[in-house]
């Protein structure tokens, strides 16, 4: 890419992150928690940025946060421009704080991709290419997504319903995966509480649900990252390998969690990285 054409795209970039379009209400009516509890669903929104010149791929955006916040400008607004100057639209997640209601968040987001196929024709979005992708813990909820997909709550007033909420691909990045080895101890107690119940724990522990059908997944993780240990993406790559998955996991030099504040050669190489897999896939042209 020329100079001039870099600079502009960093100037678009830098605008539609600071000026997202209006968000709009993930569900109409009270949202399910789990176990038939429902609440108040005003804070699950999504934001959709739609391409100038679409290619038909989509992808919800996870922002990171830790479960106890929402990183929505670098890993939201900011992703969802990337994406679309690449042709792809970007639907970010505000998905629901846990506060130890454990599937709220997951929950949010399999109403977000069966929301984004209800509107396909809309949004001009093929619904064989609907993604996920997620950082830090937004990444441990987009694996949440890819795994357990098939255990979805549609019997919620507003739920979405005749639509798949599993993702075709997720593109993780420095996710939290597991719950209970090398866990972000900070994750865990926002998503399951101080004393998880029996099972979550387990449940919740991505690298343990990987499949023959499950989605394949693209991640990428600093070796340097002293927050979230590489090894998390690492048990979730063996596991996706092992599966016969077509997978794979950039393992960055450095930038420790976050990548320099998401600048720098390793932000661009995931992101570089990333968009070759996905027309490696046919998910992208």
């Amino acid at each position: 890419m020329r100079p001039l054409a870099a600079l502009l795209l960093l100037a678009a970039l830098a605008f539609a992150a600071d000026n997202p379009p209006v968000p709009r209400p993930l569900w109409p009516g009270d949202a399910p928690e789990g176990d038939g509890k429902f609440s108040d669903s005003s804070k699950a929104r999504l934001t959709v940025h739609l391409a100038e010149k679409p290619n038909g791929a989509a992808m919800v955006i996870c922002p990171g946060g830790g479960y106890g916040g929402l990183v929505t400008k670098g890993e939201g607004h900011g992703i969802a421009a990337w994406l679309n100057a690449h042709g792809i639209a970007g639907i970010v997640l505000e998905y629901r704080l846990p506060a130890g209601r454990p599937y709220v968040p997951l929950l949010d987001a399999q109403q977000a991709i069966r929301t984004v196929r209800a509107n396909a024709a809309a949004w001009k979005v093929d619904p064989k290419k609907v993604g996920i992708i997620g950082f830090s813990a937004g990444g441990h909820l987009a694996s949440t997504a890819t795994v357990h997909f098939d255990t979805v709550e549609t019997r919620a007033p507003g739920a979405v319903a005749g639509q798949s909420s599993r993702p075709d691909f997720s593109i993780l990045i420095y996710p939290v995966i597991s719950m209970d080895e090398g866990v972000h101890r900070g994750s865990k107690k926002n998503l399951m509480g101080d004393t998880p119940a029996a099972g979550l724990p387990d449940y919740f522990s991505s690298q343990k649900h990987v499949r023959a059908g499950t989605p394949p997944a693209f991640l990428a993780h600093a070796v340097d990252d002293k927050v979230v240990p590489i090894e998390n993406s690492r048990m979730f790559f063996e596991a996706q390998k092992r599966a016969g998955l077509p997978t794979r996991l950039i393992e960055l030099p450095n930038g420790g969690h976050g990548l320099n504040g998401y600048k720098g050669p390793s932000w661009d190489k995931w992101q570089a990285e990333s968009l070759v897999w996905l027309r490696e896939r046919g998910f992208i042209p």
